[in-house]
């Protein structure tokens, strides 16, 4: 279906942090397939676990025990705030997931009242009608009505107002702690701190969404480690599987309560392939010396960055971001896409996105030299959309 609005390259193979086209022309990857070859391309240590497992068994469904799926919900409760896991194939269906999670809680509870979520406005969950309803974002939701109902969305960063859409029918208070769709955002210790006490003084679920933002991409394994901001559900995705399709849905065992035998189910959730993967993944990416890379590399890149947009402010205005989830808001009259698609004729590969903004996402383990080309690339960019600029005045 022509629902893509693709740039007209094919890639034949990967190699760390590059990707080489049919002709063999190189590419520098700073999109990383939005923030899910976290790990760049072709790791061995994902290759050795694909391809252990192949030779074993790729499904069996969820009406048998599986051992990879105890092994990572293990692993992942150890690491963080969860006491259970629900393993998806896709960011938007551990989204699903919560939200399901979240209803059935109150309902369990003899409260079925409390069906209401409140999400922030720029915020992205993913395709499916339940998440195109919470963002209501006009390109996502035009054609697609009736929306279904139970989402009030507050404007980004605004506490008083959050406090005001609260009613006795609210459950759940649900952001992205950095909206990557939305422009590169983060929405700040202090707020996401205040979150938790809100959530708290009025008995509501506090559930993030970390596909994006999430599995070291901000120097922590999570982004609301930095706000030591624990929630009580949390979707996760995209570099979870280092590549191969795999998503989360983690929980406490209390927010987790109502969910019992025949409630949700997933016939490819979870299966062998993607745990052996998701395993190797998790074990890379929560080594300490790897986030600790993540944090060292991310100060150099966004120090280059800054010093780019002094350089170049007719084409870059701002940086936004945290870690290695960073973006460059173009100037007015500079369109994204078309640095986007400039970047390309130089090489590189990057994201778009709202608000006019640039997402840099380079794979964790980008090293200074990556970063040196990176900066090269996206000068010589912005000096091409300079001089187109200036030849049309």
């Amino acid at each position: 279906m022509p629902v893509y609005s693709r740039a007209d390259i094919q890639f034949e193979r990967g190699e760390g942090s590059y990707l080489f086209d049919l002709d063999g022309k190189r590419y520098l990857d700073f999109a990383s397939g939005i923030a899910v070859t976290a790990l760049g391309h072709c790791h061995p240590v994902l290759i050795a676990a694909l391809e252990a497992q192949a030779h074993k068994v790729w499904h069996t469904s969820n009406l048998f025990r599986v051992p990879g799926q105890e092994k990572l919900a293990k692993r992942l409760t150890e690491l963080t705030f969860a006491d259970t896991v629900f393993f998806t194939n896709s960011g938007v269906e551990a989204w699903e997931c919560g939200v399901k999670l979240i209803r059935k809680h109150f309902y369990a509870k003899g409260q079925p009242e409390r069906n209401r979520i409140i999400v922030i406005e720029g915020a992205f969950h993913g395709r499916t009608l339940g998440a195109i309803s919470a963002s209501k974002a006009e390109k996502m939701v035009k054609g697609f009505g009736p929306l279904l109902d139970g989402f009030d969305q507050v404007a980004f960063g605004n506490l008083n107002e959050l406090r005001a859409a609260i009613t006795p029918e609210t459950a759940a208070i649900n952001i992205e702690p950095i909206l990557g769709e939305g422009g590169v955002k983060p929405l700040g210790v202090e707020y996401m701190r205040s979150l938790r006490q809100i959530a708290d003084e009025y008995g509501l679920l506090l559930f993030f969404d970390e596909i994006q933002c999430g599995m070291g991409r901000t120097g922590k394994l999570f982004a609301h480690e930095w706000a030591e901001t624990p929630p009580d559900v949390m979707c996760v995705a995209k570099a979870i599987g280092g590549g191969f399709p795999l998503g989360a849905c983690l929980a406490t065992e209390y927010a987790a309560s109502g969910m019992v035998a025949g409630t949700h189910g997933s016939t490819y959730g979870g299966n062998p392939l993607a745990m052996a993967v998701g395993l190797a993944a998790l074990d890379l990416i929560a080594d300490p010396a790897l986030l600790e890379h993540v944090r060292v590399q991310s100060a150099i890149l966004r120090q280059e960055l800054e010093a780019l947009v002094h350089h170049h402010p007719a084409v870059f205005a701002e940086v936004r971001g945290v870690g290695l989830m960073l973006g460059l808001r173009c100037a007015d009259g500079v369109s994204n896409l078309d640095v986007v698609a400039a970047l390309h004729r130089h090489g590189m590969l990057t994201v778009g996105a709202g608000e006019n903004v640039i997402r840099l996402l380079p794979p964790l383990i980008i090293g200074s030299a990556e970063i040196a080309e990176a900066i090269e690339k996206l000068s010589h960019a912005a000096i091409e959309i300079g001089q187109a600029s200036r030849a049309k005045v």
